[in-house]
């Protein structure tokens, strides 16, 4: 996936949420609109997508207040100081993270300037499952695994195998629930009447 891919995706996704990219691009850049594509074509050139991924107005809509955003945060190991004085290295697998904030852009325009590239700290925010294209070396810049299209969160507990069948010491016996008795059927002899 090549850079003019990606930002077309991130600019749809920021303009679903209510981002005006033709006024944006007019006003902020200073340069007349002539169509989407050649719009694209020139903040890819000389890295001019900077400019969008760090406006308030862009950060706003894309990461839209109080909506839900899933996305996988990568593997990472790092070493931490025992108890015992020992120094173990602490391996942490990928994994899918959900954020509901109502000023999560702020938080995300922070990642972004520390991130290395920007553009791939946004792809994470992305179910996109291509790799980013380095278009100036044309080699592929393989990333964390993308965690697939999370379903709404719901919380429920997994059933457990049931037990496997011991013999139950007698103490067990005793604490076991009884056998549920049957229903009666017929009319019990305290209604009955005792005379004929």
């Amino acid at each position: 996936m090549t850079r003019t891919e990606l930002l077309r995706i991130v600019i749809g996704r920021a303009r679903a949420n209510g981002f005006e990219f033709r006024r944006w691009y007019t006003t902020r850049l200073g340069i007349p609109w002539i169509n989407s594509s050649a719009a694209l074509s020139l903040l890819e050139t000389q890295r001019r997508y900077y400019a969008l991924l760090f406006s308030h107005e862009f950060a706003i809509a894309f990461w839209k207040a109080g909506e839900e955003i899933t996305f996988s945060v990568p593997a990472q190991s790092f070493q931490r100081v025992r108890p015992d004085g020992s120094i173990a290295t602490v391996q942490r697998q990928s994994f899918t993270r959900r954020s509901s904030r109502r000023d999560a852009w702020r938080y995300h325009l922070r990642q972004m300037a520390l991130a290395e590239e920007p553009l791939r700290y946004i792809r994470r925010y992305l179910n996109v499952e291509d790799e980013l294209i380095d278009e100036l070396d044309g080699t592929a810049v393989k990333e964390a695994p993308e965690a697939p299209a999370a379903k709404p969160a719901t919380r429920t507990r997994k059933k457990s195998p049931p037990p496997a069948p011991t013999e139950a010491s007698p103490s067990r016996r005793s604490r076991e629930k009884p056998i549920a008795r049957p229903l009666p059927t017929g009319v019990p002899n305290f209604l009955k009447r005792p005379y004929p």
